[in-house]
C-alpha cells in the first residue's frame, strides 16, 4: 500500500513537473515570437535618418542574435530557476523543522553568497554588455564585406581585408576570455562557501551528538540536506552567466524599441480624396545634421503633370529633394506642400502611396518575379501585373525566363542583367499607379542592349504624371518642362533646355563638356 502512494506522488510529481515546465517553455516562446515580431515591425516604422547612423549588422544582430540569447534564457534557464527556488525554499522549511540551530548555522554563509553574486553580477553585465556590442560589430563587418565581395577580389585585398576581420575576431576572443574567466571564479566560489558550510555544520553538529542534544541519525540526514540545500544554489550561479547574457541582450533590444521615429505623424493627418500632384518647396532649408546645409533657402513650384529635372554637382542637394518630397527626412525651415497642404500634416501613408520612385540602384529582393514586382500587395493580381510589365517592357525578358513570372531571383536579382532589373523596378512602379514619379539616375548605367527599352518605358511611366528626375546625363532632360540647377544647395538657374542653353551658365557648361565627350569616344 505505501509503495502504491509512493508510486503515485512520484507520477503526479512527474505530471506536474512537466506541465509546469511545458506551460513556462510555451510562455517563453509566445513572448520570444512577440519581441522578435515587435522589433522588426518598429524597425519598419524607423525614419531613413536612423538606418543612415546605424549598419544593417547592427539591426541583424538585435533582431537575431539578441532575441536568441533571450529565447535561451526562457529555454532553458527560467524552468531550471523556478525549480530551483522551490527547492532552495522546500529545503530550508525542512531544516529549519529537523533542527533549527544548524539551520541557521548553514544560513549564515547565505549573505556571502548572495554577495559575491552581486558583485560578479555587476562585472559579468559589464563583461557582457562588451560581448554583444563586439558581435554586433562582427556581424556589421561581415555583413558589409560579403556585399562588397566582388570589390575587394578587384582590387586583391583579400589579405589586408581578413587582417581587418581577424582583429574583429580577437577582440570578440578576448572579450570572451574574459567572461570564461569571471564565470570560473564564481563556480569555485560558491562551492567553496557551500563545502565551508558543510565543515561547519558537521563541527557544531558533532558537539551536539556529544553532548546529547543531537543524534548521529539527525545529523546525517541534515548533512544529505545541506547538500541538497546549495546545490541548487550552485547550479543557479551556474545560470547566472547564461542569465547575464539575456540581459545584456534585453538592454540592445529595448534600446532599439525605445528608438523614435523623427518623422512623427500629426494626430487626425490630413487625407485627401485624390492627389493632383502639385509639389512646393517655400524657402526650404535642410541639413542631415548640425548646420551643415544641403539645402539653402530653395523655392519652386511643380505644377500636376510637369516634367521637371534638377542637375548640378555631385552633392549639390539633388538627390535630396527626392528624399524631402517623400518625407523620408524632416526639414529644419520652410515648408514642403503638395497640393497647396504641407506635407507634415498629411497622412504619411497617403503621401508615399502617390509617389512613385525608380533608383539607380535597383533592389530585387528573394522570391519570384511577379512578387518582386507587387512587393506583397495581394490586392494586385497577376493580370495586372503582366500589364504592367507590358506597358514597360519587361513581360518579353520574363516571358523567355524558364519559369515566367514564377521564376526565382537571387538575392539582389544577381541572375539579370542591370537593364532587366530596371525595367522590373518600372513594373514595380507602373502597377501602383502612382500620381507622381521620382526618378533618381533611372538611366545610369543602362546597357546598350535594353536602353532603347527603357527610354520608351520611361515615356509611358511618365505619361499624365508629374515627373521630378534626377540626371547627370543631360540628353536624357532636355525634353522637361522646367529643368532647375542647383549649385551648392541652392538654385542658380532654371528654365528649359533651349533657355538654359542662352543664359550662358553652368547649365550651358555642363553640356557643352557632355557633348564635347560624346563626340570624342568614337576616337577613343
Amino acid at each position: 500500500m505505501i509503495g502504491m502512494i509512493y508510486l503515485i506522488v512520484l507520477v503526479l510529481n512527474a505530471v506536474i513537473d512537466s506541465g509546469q515546465s511545458y506551460i513556462l517553455l510555451i510562455t517563453g516562446q509566445n513572448i520570444i515570437y512577440d519581441i522578435r515580431n515587435e522589433l522588426f515591425e518598429h524597425v519598419q516604422t524607423l525614419s531613413l535618418r536612423f538606418f543612415d547612423t546605424h549598419p544593417v549588422g547592427q539591426i541583424d544582430t538585435r533582431i537575431t542574435n539578441d532575441v536568441e540569447a533571450l529565447n535561451r534564457m526562457f529555454s532553458h534557464i527560467l524552468v531550471n530557476l523556478i525549480r530551483n527556488f522551490t527547492m532552495i525554499t522546500g529545503y530550508a522549511v525542512v531544516m529549519l523543522v529537523l533542527n533549527s540551530r544548524l539551520a541557521i548555522i548553514a544560513f549564515i554563509y547565505l549573505p556571502v553568497i548572495f554577495v559575491s553574486t552581486s558583485v560578479f553580477r555587476n562585472i559579468s553585465r559589464r563583461v557582457y554588455r562588451i560581448v554583444r556590442t563586439k558581435i554586433s560589430h562582427l556581424n556589421t563587418f561581415l555583413s558589409e564585406h560579403i556585399s562588397g565581395m566582388k570589390l575587394i577580389q578587384i582590387f586583391a585585398r583579400e589579405k589586408e581585408k581578413f587582417q581587418q576581420f581577424e582583429k574583429q575576431s580577437d577582440d570578440l576572443y578576448n572579450t570572451r576570455i574574459k567572461e570564461l574567466f569571471v564565470h570560473a571564479i564564481f563556480r569555485p566560489l560558491t562551492s567553496l562557501i557551500a563545502n565551508l558550510a558543510l565543515i561547519g555544520i558537521v563541527y557544531k553538529g558533532s558537539h551536539y551528538v556529544l553532548s546529547d542534544t543531537l543524534t548521529v541519525g539527525v545529523l546525517y540526514i541534515f548533512i544529505s540536506y545541506i547538500r541538497s540545500f546549495f546545490w541548487p544554489i550552485q547550479e543557479i550561479a551556474q545560470q547566472l552567466s547564461t542569465l547575464q547574457n539575456a540581459f545584456a541582450s534585453a538592454e540592445k533590444i529595448f534600446t532599439l524599441l525605445d528608438e523614435k521615429s523623427v518623422i512623427q505623424e500629426i494626430d487626425n493627418p490630413i487625407r485627401p480624396e485624390k492627389i493632383e500632384g502639385k509639389i512646393e518647396f517655400k524657402n526650404v532649408w535642410f541639413a542631415y545634421e548640425n548646420e551643415n546645409w544641403v539645402l539653402k533657402d530653395v523655392s519652386f513650384v511643380i505644377q500636376p503633370g510637369q516634367r521637371v529635372a534638377f542637375v548640378g554637382a555631385t552633392g549639390a542637394g539633388k538627390s535630396s529633394i527626392l528624399n524631402l518630397i517623400g518625407r523620408y527626412y524632416d526639414i529644419q525651415k520652410g515648408e514642403i506642400l503638395i497640393d497647396d497642404i504641407n506635407i507634415k500634416e498629411m497622412s504619411l501613408n497617403q503621401i508615399r502611396k502617390a509617389i512613385g520612385q525608380v533608383q539607380q540602384d535597383v533592389f530585387i529582393f528573394t522570391g519570384d518575379v511577379k512578387s518582386n514586382i507587387r512587393l506583397l500587395n495581394e490586392n494586385v493580381t497577376i493580370e495586372q501585373v503582366k500589364e504592367a510589365a507590358k506597358a514597360v517592357n519587361a513581360h518579353q525578358f520574363i516571358e523567355n525566363l524558364p519559369l515566367q513570372y514564377d521564376e526565382m531571383l537571387t538575392e539582389r536579382g544577381t541572375n539579370l542583367s542591370f537593364g532587366q532589373r530596371q525595367l522590373l523596378s518600372f513594373a514595380r512602379t507602373l502597377v501602383i499607379d502612382p500620381t507622381i514619379l521620382v526618378m533618381d539616375e533611372a538611366t545610369a548605367n543602362v546597357d546598350t542592349e535594353t536602353e532603347q527599352l527603357i527610354q520608351e518605358a520611361l515615356e509611358t511611366l511618365m505619361k499624365k504624371r508629374t515627373t521630378i528626375m534626377v540626371a547627370h546625363r543631360l540628353s536624357t532632360i532636355q525634353h522637361a518642362d522646367n529643368i532647375i540647377v542647383l549649385d551648392h544647395g541652392q538654385i542658380i538657374e532654371s528654365g528649359t533646355h533651349q533657355e538654359l542653353l542662352t543664359q550662358n551658365g553652368i547649365y550651358r557648361k555642363l553640356y557643352e563638356l557632355q557633348k564635347y565627350d560624346d563626340e570624342i569616344k568614337p576616337s577613343d
